[in-house]
Formats: C-alpha cells, sequence, structure tokens
C-alpha cells in the first residue's frame, strides 16, 4: 500500500521549503516533501565564503553541463544547481533582490491577474524579516531574514561614487520597486552566517506530526490517472516508493528539473514524449521551452594602492587570521556574500527602466570552484536583465537520473548582442571616472585592445557566463496561449490536481537576482491553494 497524504511537495528548494511551511500549518492536512538532495549538514552551507567551495561540487551541486552554446563560441559551460535542503539558497549569492514592479505590471498585462506589483509586494512583506525599520517596503517577523553586509571594501566604495559621477545615482535600498542606482546589496544572512529557505522555512516546523520530509528521494515520475494527478513515484537506497496524494501534487523543482519531470510524466510536446518512449497524456508543447537566464560578462581589472581579497587568500598567514576573526565576530572576508555591491542601469537610452545589472567584488578567478588570482584585482560583471534570447530544457533520456538536455540559446539575437557590446562599453566609462582612477585599474579581461563593436561581441561570447538564473520552462500563460504550462493560479493545463511553483512559471524574467521572488511564487501557490480548497 502507498502512504497517502493531502498534498506532495517535489522539491526543497527555495520554493519548496515555503510550500512545506505554509501547506503544513494546517494541522488537518499530511504534507510530504520529497528532496532528491541531502541534508545541510556540511559546514561551508551555513559560512557565506562556502560557496567558493560548493559551486562545483558534487556534494553540493548536481553538476549539470549544457550543450555546446553557439552564441557563446560553441563552449559548453557548468549549469550549477543546489543538491542539498534550501536547493540554490543554499549555495547562490545570498542576494535579497525583488526585482522591478514593471516586471509583475507586465505578467498583469499579459492578462495573469493577481500578479502586479502591488498584489505581490505583500507576500514578499509576509516572508520577509528585515533588519531595517518597518515601513511600507520592508517588515520583520518573518521566516525571510534580511540583513546588510558586514564588510566593505575601499575599492568598492569608489566604484560606486564613480558610476555617481557616470550618471549611476547611489542608493541604500533596491527592493523599492525602481532598482536603478548604485550600493551595497541586501543579504539572506543571519548574525554572518548563511540564511538559506531551509534554515528559515523547513528546519524550524519539521517536528510538526503532519509533516514528512524525505531526502535523497529521487522522483521518478508523477502519477496521473483519468486526467488527475493522484500521486508521485520515487527512488531512495535503490528501493523504489510510492505515495498517493487526496489533494495536490505540487512540483517545485526548479526551472531545469521540473519540465524533465513533466515530460518523463507524460505532460510536454507530444512529438518529443514520444521519442522519449513515454504516452502523451497532456500535449503541452510549451514544457521546457521559453527558458530565460541572466548571462554574466565578467571583465575583470588589475588595481594597485587598495586591498582586495586576492592577496588575502593568497596570503598562508591571513587565512587563519580571516577565520579566527569570523569565529569571534562573525565579520571579515568570511562573511561575505560572492558580490557586495551592485548597480542597476540603462545600457543605452532606449530601455525605459535599468536592463543591466552589475555585480562588483573585490576579487577575479576564471570561474567559479576554482582558486583566485593573486594579483590585486576587481571584477565588474554586467548581465542583461530581460533578454531577448530564448533556451530550452528537456528530459534526454527516458532514465528519470539522467541529466537533462540544457540549451540556454545565449546571445542569439541582435538585441541582446548589442545589451553585450553597450555594458562593456559602460563598464569602462564608469572605470574611466577619477574615484577608481586613483588605484591605476589595468584592464586585464577582454583588455584594451577589444576596441570595435565586432571585438567587443567577440570578448562578451569568449567570456560570457550563467549567473545562476534559470526561469520561464514551464511558463505561466492564459488559456489561449498554446505554449503556457500554467494558469494564473499555477495549475497544469490538462491535469487536475497538480501545479507548478517555482521559477519555471515565470512567463518572463526578474530584473534582478531571482531567489527571492520564486519564494514569492511560493507563498502565492500555498495561498490559493487554500483558496480553491474553500
Amino acid at each position: 500500500m502507498a502512504d497517502q497524504f493531502d498534498d506532495i511537495v517535489i522539491g526543497a528548494g527555495s520554493a519548496g521549503c515555503v510550500l512545506a511551511n505554509r501547506l503544513s500549518a494546517d494541522p488537518g492536512r499530511r504534507v510530504l516533501v520529497l528532496e532528491a538532495g541531502g541534508k545541510d549538514d556540511w559546514i561551508w552551507f551555513h559560512i557565506p565564503v562556502g560557496y567558493l567551495f560548493a559551486i562545483g561540487n558534487p556534494r553540493s551541486d548536481w553538476m549539470f553541463q549544457t550543450d555546446a552554446i553557439p552564441g557563446l563560441g560553441g563552449r559548453s559551460l557548468a549549469y550549477p544547481r543546489g543538491k542539498v535542503i534550501g536547493g540554490c539558497s543554499a549555495i547562490n549569492a545570498m542576494i535579497y533582490m525583488r526585482g522591478q514592479a514593471a516586471d509583475y505590471d507586465g505578467w498583469r498585462q499579459m492578462g495573469l491577474a493577481g500578479w502586479g506589483w502591488d498584489d505581490v509586494l505583500p507576500l514578499f512583506l509576509a516572508q520577509e524579516d528585515h533588519i531595517a525599520p518597518q515601513g511600507p517596503l520592508h517588515r520583520a517577523g518573518g521566516e525571510w531574514r534580511v540583513e546588510h553586509p558586514r564588510m566593505r571594501w575601499a575599492v568598492l566604495d569608489a566604484f560606486a561614487q564613480a558610476a555617481e559621477m557616470a550618471d549611476i545615482p547611489q542608493v541604500a535600498d533596491f527592493n523599492s520597486g525602481d532598482n536603478f542606482g548604485a550600493g551595497y546589496f541586501q543579504v539572506n544572512q543571519k548574525a554572518g552566517r548563511r540564511w538559506s529557505a531551509a534554515a528559515g522555512f523547513l528546519k524550524p516546523i519539521l517536528k510538526r506530526p503532519n509533516l514528512k520530509l524525505e531526502t535523497h528521494a529521487h522522483v521518478t515520475r508523477i502519477l496521473i490517472e483519468n486526467g488527475r494527478a493522484v500521486g508521485v513515484a520515487w527512488v531512495k537506497d535503490g528501493a523504489a516508493h510510492e505515495a498517493r496524494a487526496t489533494g495536490e501534487v505540487v512540483l517545485a523543482a526548479g526551472a531545469v528539473a521540473t519540465p524533465k519531470l513533466l515530460e518523463l510524466s507524460g505532460i510536454g510536446d507530444g512529438e518529443r514524449l514520444r521519442g522519449l518512449g513515454v504516452e502523451t497524456l497532456a500535449h503541452r508543447p510549451g514544457v521546457g521551452g521559453n527558458l530565460q537566464d541572466h548571462l554574466q560578462v565578467r571583465p575583470y581589472y588589475g588595481v594597485s594602492g587598495v586591498p582586495t581579497m586576492n592577496e588575502l587568500y593568497a596570503s598562508w598567514w591571513r587565512r587563519p587570521l580571516m577565520a579566527m576573526e569570523y569565529a569571534a565576530f562573525r565579520k571579515g572576508p568570511m562573511s561575505m556574500a560572492p558580490s557586495q555591491l551592485g548597480a542597476f542601469a540603462r545600457s543605452s537610452p532606449d530601455y525605459a527602466t535599468p536592463n543591466v545589472q552589475f555585480h562588483i567584488q573585490p576579487l577575479s578567478l576564471d570561474r567559479f570552484g576554482e582558486d583566485l588570482h593573486r594579483d590585486p584585482a576587481i571584477t565588474i560583471s554586467v548581465c542583461n536583465l530581460r533578454p531577448a534570447s530564448r533556451g530550452e530544457v528537456h528530459a534526454a533520456s527516458p532514465d528519470p537520473t539522467a541529466a537533462p538536455m540544457i540549451q540556454p540559446n545565449y546571445l542569439s539575437t541582435p538585441e541582446d548582442e548589442r545589451v553585450a557590446v553597450d555594458s562593456l562599453r559602460l563598464i569602462r566609462r564608469i572605470v574611466a571616472q577619477p574615484p577608481l582612477q586613483r588605484f591605476h585599474p589595468q584592464e586585464r579581461r577582454p583588455g584594451p585592445e577589444a576596441q570595435s563593436d565586432e571585438d567587443l561581441l567577440a570578448s562578451a561570447r569568449a567570456l560570457g557566463t550563467t549567473i545562476f538564473h534559470p526561469v520561464g520552462t514551464a511558463k505561466m500563460g492564459p488559456a489561449s496561449d498554446p505554449l503556457a504550462v500554467v494558469d494564473e493560479r499555477l495549475r497544469v493545463f490538462g491535469i487536475e490536481g497538480l501545479r507548478v511553483a517555482d521559477a519555471s512559471v515565470m512567463p518572463t524574467i526578474t530584473s534582478g537576482n531571482t531567489n527571492s521572488p520564486t519564494m514569492m511564487i511560493a507563498e502565492k501557490a500555498a495561498r490559493m491553494m487554500a483558496e480553491d480548497r474553500r
């Protein structure tokens, strides 16, 4: 006999932790949460600088790879995803970012009622435990802790001053609905420790008798009978299991795993499913399409006369001092998020709201998971917030444990090419301002020899990489949209009792880091489920 629950949540990542918390708050409902990864019982999940060791580590990262990407010169990229409760919130940059009001108002204008900025702001506030004074934009008392960074760098302060001289004003808060400006990011930390979705939403409620969490539980398919989702099948330690849902199955596996599981469960493009040997139960050709991600281009500059993380990390005698400072005060370099300073700007006057985001770091390295460079340097990463390019994610095999096919299709449109070139020119304009010039910046990558549009575009293709924000692969849309996968209440078209509540439902990507918007979606999903039961 299969175990029986009211609701089953697939995935205990950022969205799944919120769903587990909210759905199990009703003591009369039994909730099962299935997570393919493990528990967060590794020290580097909790120390902020641990992202350097978590990304690219099979203990904490699913180690996905993209297909060769034509727009990046045929390169294949690592595509990190969190392999632990808390999901990507356990290994990400810890940046608290809602996006722009125009993002959500745009969703509402697509015919998605209830998704405008005024609709979603109360959902962000309901989760928030913000260190700032309470007001219309911030609240305390929620599960999602937000603090200011515990360390500043003179070279980052200089960048903010230089940006101001390049007509990008300094701001204290990116979360008002208009994030134009430069300033230090707010971070999901508590007293100098990473604050993941698991820490905030899941672990405090695991004692609830009506909640069951299974880790290392790899879901193989959603069980569908007579057009309704009735349960799930999964494997753990080589043994097969099933559970039945009398209420709903909620898929919260993320923008990479969600479309793959939908396809292996018979929901997707019929022709593609036949190629996998899977019976088509709901022909939804949009499953796996509409992949959007923020491609970051990562120039870096050598500097002098100012400290950076490179030489601190390279010094064998400074590392124990950094560890002691963190152990005693929860401050210093070990408390750092990957990016401390941010900026939002327009790459050209053609855009009404900021269309590019900078992540400025007092360090440089070839790629995450590798050692820092030894000479002092800063990285000025820039990403296109609203890419026109669209990629896809699909099941590559009927084997549910096989990695999915991921093709982001970066820089596949003239608009995205233009934004990349203009962004690199904007960086040079900022660096040329006096506040940074006193540190004698030397452009190491792409290098001053790249001057023409063609040279800069070639540099963007060579330097571009994911900033880990995939969304959109089971997009929300009206019933009239043949490529929509879920409706405005996140219900999968053609299958009753099944919702998707993660980043894959975004019809268009939000203008900034996508973790907190994903958690907002889960908050809204839980409320809609309760409303629909009534």
